[in-house]
């Protein structure tokens, strides 16, 4: 099961974190930026170029520190198909660097639209009895606003292709609580039942250290709620946004963990991403700034948090 070779990445690593590649361009050193205008010009594609380069720089310096990465699909698709093929050749190159790969892309649908999603993002797709992968990616956030027939399809391929998703359950955003958090009678409210959901569909995809195929997203901005979550899923592995830039710290995550520090891993974007900036480094200095944050990160977590154990 997916989440297996994730908790024995973070295990063997020692680091419950994520690094979320979401690449604006101002993010992005100049030297990048202007190398890839001279070639291609101010258009999508010498976007795109120069943001692959940067991801490659940040995988590079990450790799054997941080066990995965997050891209957010947004970030690509706003640069057009060129974007979005940086977002294939990102995947890959992760992959090949050992990380594990999250695809935050948000997907729902019901029917043979979900299977097409599925097939895209966690599958494989027939092309004249040729099965290429579209995208490859380890695991796929998801919504699960329209229910079991916009998960179900993620399922049955999370079990033959050794693949996870996140669904949506307690956002980071601050108006989350505007749905989110309304009741249904009986006083269970939204998140809560999407929590409960999560264990359920879980069932069908096991993992070995008790955690499911099936994880839920929630956000270090609600400790409250993760703690009441992780309480309430013991099955449900964590993906935790809002780590860094949106103002969650060690002691907001710290309750997504089990007693042996597995559960949960933690994401972080900007924080890592602009680090060069905040550290006031040279630009050529951009990944080595990023992987001294993301080892600041993780040490400040697992000071928190302790040992992991399998």
């Amino acid at each position: 099961m997916a989440f297996d070779r994730l908790i024995e990445a973070i295990a063997k690593l020692q680091n419950p974190t994520v690094a979320g590649l979401d690449p604006k361009l101002e993010y992005v050193p100049a030297s990048i930026r202007e190398k890839a205008s001279a070639r291609y010009g101010n258009t999508l594609e010498g976007a795109a170029a120069a943001i692959l380069e940067f991801n490659r720089g940040i995988i590079d310096a990450l790799a054997g520190v941080v066990p995965a990465v997050k891209p957010q699909c947004a970030y690509y698709e706003m640069y057009g198909w060129q974007g979005m093929k940086a977002l294939a050749e990102t995947i890959s190159y992760a992959k090949a660097k050992g990380m594990f790969v999250i695809a935050d892309g948000k997907r729902n649908d019901i029917g043979s639209t979900m299977q097409a999603y599925a097939a895209a993002w966690l599958g494989t797709t027939d092309v004249g009895g040729e099965t290429p992968e579209a995208f490859g990616a380890d695991a796929l956030t998801v919504n699960g606003y329209l229910g079991a027939d916009g998960i179900l399809p993620l399922t049955e391929l999370c079990k033959s292709r050794d693949r996870g998703i996140f669904v949506l359950a307690k956002t980071s955003n601050p108006s989350s609580d505007e749905l989110q958090n309304q009741s249904f009678e009986g006083g269970e409210t939204l998140y809560e039942a999407m929590g409960r959901f999560c264990e359920e569909w879980g069932a069908a995809v096991p993992g070995k250290y008790g955690y499911s195929g099936v994880g839920a997203v929630v956000g270090a901005t609600w400790p409250a709620q993760l703690q009441e979550l992780r309480g309430m899923l013991p099955h449900t592995f964590f993906l935790v946004p809002g780590y860094g830039a949106q103002g969650g710290g060690a002691d907001d995550v710290a309750p997504a963990f089990d007693k042996n520090g597995l559960g949960a891993v933690i994401n972080a974007s900007r924080s890592i991403l602009c680090a060069w900036k905040k550290q006031g480094a040279s630009q050529e200095d951009y990944a080595a700034c990023a992987r001294r944050e993301a080892e600041r990160m993780r040490d400040e977590i697992l000071k928190r948090v302790g040992e992991i154990r399998l």
